[in-house]
């Protein structure tokens, strides 16, 4: 963008405390200049077929998969994160923006029967016009990709207002996008520094030519988000936090119920939305699941993320590690029990698995987004569903047991948007319809909800014979 002012700012390291980025730091007259020129870009990429968008975004995924080893570079020296979870960042990534291209043409619409005589009613889907989204750092390809994809391939301009903690990640996206060659103003990049956040994004979400908002991070900011947005009366999708139960029955597959709660546990330090943070065992098998659990997570070493050497790599900076490090510390104050931990080295914390948790504690209620995860014995199936449910969160679930029936009864039973029977509660697939429940958010990323999400959709009417008015 011409003309924007030339200040910047600075990420670190999280493990070393060297420069890791240096980004542009927009001021709000940048924001709404970007804003501006989505506006100015729309009409033109609105108006393209559905088969023009999908080439360019064809083209926009074979620029993005190029990036594989930026991406790993970037990705560790902004977030501290594994090759192995940058590498998945990115193919994810991928995977969504061929899935948003393949949608181009599945954006139709119905003739609707009318009761009045010779009137043809049509119910159709439209661009909606140029959509903001607000992407976090900790799976910055995979939530930063879907911020802005499926509103391209409906025909919308975008805004990708990338997170202050991994500015350069989020700009690799915006590269591709040039390179793949996508006109100007259809996709604007916004970085800014931290202390201007709430300024920038407010000035965004109340520039007029903005008529849709996505944002995935903290329940705290989506309030304060959707509070900005409903008073300019623009539709929000938000992703926000979550406390995912996993409830492990008494006839389950203790060992698959165990490689998928460690997966789901910590994958990525447990950074994660879907992140499993409570594990809800039956009393009657509550011994040997947790002997099992404590010796799989015990192989789950921590290290430097530049070495590639371990499973878990660095958590996002020390305010992470003194929570996590607080909510175990009341919990075991309480009377729970540490089977897994060890000590942190600056931001490289073990892994930590917690037994005997109660809802009194707030490791059962915070979400902790770091390497712990609580286990809670629960009397019976009834009673698991109960602590399950006991959260103000609802995005994923998990349950296992070796009867699917049963495994079908209890996942309805659960109070969230998405449950897996047999699976763990990390699991994301660019054509699913993605969301939460309660203060996980609401709406829908991901396939044919993507479509309805970032689309208007009206009714058009044509009078093919004569009309008949009383007056």
């Amino acid at each position: 963008m011409t003309g924007r002012t030339m200040r910047t700012f600075e990420r670190r390291d999280p493990m070393t405390g060297d420069v890791a980025s240096t980004a542009w730091a927009a001021t709000v007259s940048d924001a709404k200049a970007a804003a501006d020129a989505a506006h100015q870009a729309f009409p033109a990429w609105a108006a393209l077929g559905p088969n023009a968008r999908r080439s360019q975004l064809n083209r926009l995924a074979d620029a993005l998969e190029a990036k594989g080893d930026a991406v790993v570079a970037a990705m560790r020296s902004e977030i501290g994160a594994t090759e192995g979870w940058a590498r998945f960042n990115l193919a994810l990534g991928v995977g969504i923006v061929r899935e948003a291209a393949a949608m181009t043409s599945q954006i139709g619409g119905e003739v609707i029967p009318s009761d009045k005589p010779g009137c043809l009613a049509m119910a159709t889907r439209e661009p909606a016009g140029v959509v903001l989204g607000i992407a976090p750092w900790n799976a910055p390809i995979i939530l930063g990709v879907r911020a802005i994809a499926m509103p391209l391939a409906c025909g919308n301009t975008v805004i990708l207002k990338a997170s202050e903690l991994c500015p350069r990640t989020h700009g690799l996206i915006v590269d591709a996008c040039q390179e793949a060659g996508l006109a100007p103003g259809v996709v604007n990049l916004v970085t800014n520094d931290p202390a201007d956040a709430a300024d920038i994004v407010g000035a965004l979400i109340d520039h007029p030519a903005v008529r849709r908002i996505n944002f995935t991070g903290s329940t705290a900011v989506g309030r304060i988000i959707a509070v900005r947005a409903a008073q300019q009366l623009k539709p929000v999708i938000l992703e926000l936090g979550g406390k995912a139960p996993l409830i492990v029955l008494e006839d389950a597959d203790l060992d698959e119920a165990v490689a998928a709660a460690a997966f789901g546990a910590f994958l990525n330090q447990g950074q994660i939305c879907m992140s499993t943070e409570r594990i809800i065992v039956v009393e009657s098998v509550a011994d040997a699941f947790a002997a099992k659990f404590q010796a799989k997570v015990t192989t789950l070493s921590v290290g430097d993320p530049r070495a590639g050497r371990t499973p878990l790599g660095a958590v996002v900076d020390r305010k992470a590690v003194d929570h996590v490090a607080g909510l175990v510390a009341e919990a075991l104050a309480q009377g729970a029990v540490l089977l897994n931990g060890g000590t942190t080295e600056g931001v490289l914390m073990p892994a930590h698995v917690v037994d005997r948790v109660t809802p009194a504690m707030k490791l059962f209620r915070e979400e902790s987004f770091g390497p712990v995860v609580a286990v809670i014995r629960a009397r019976d199936e009834a009673h698991a569903v109960e602590l399950a449910n006991d959260s103000e969160y609802g995005l994923s679930a998990a349950v296992f047991t070796r009867n699917i029936a049963k495994g079908l009864l209890v996942a309805r039973q659960i109070r969230s948007g998405i449950c897996h029977i047999n699976g763990p509660t990390v699991h994301d697939e660019a054509q699913m319809p993605f969301g939460g429940t309660k203060n996980s958010g609401y709406g829908r990323f991901g396939g044919r909800a993507g479509i309805d999400a970032f689309t208007e959709l009206r009714w058009i009417t044509v009078e093919t014979q004569g009309g008949q008015f009383p007056i």
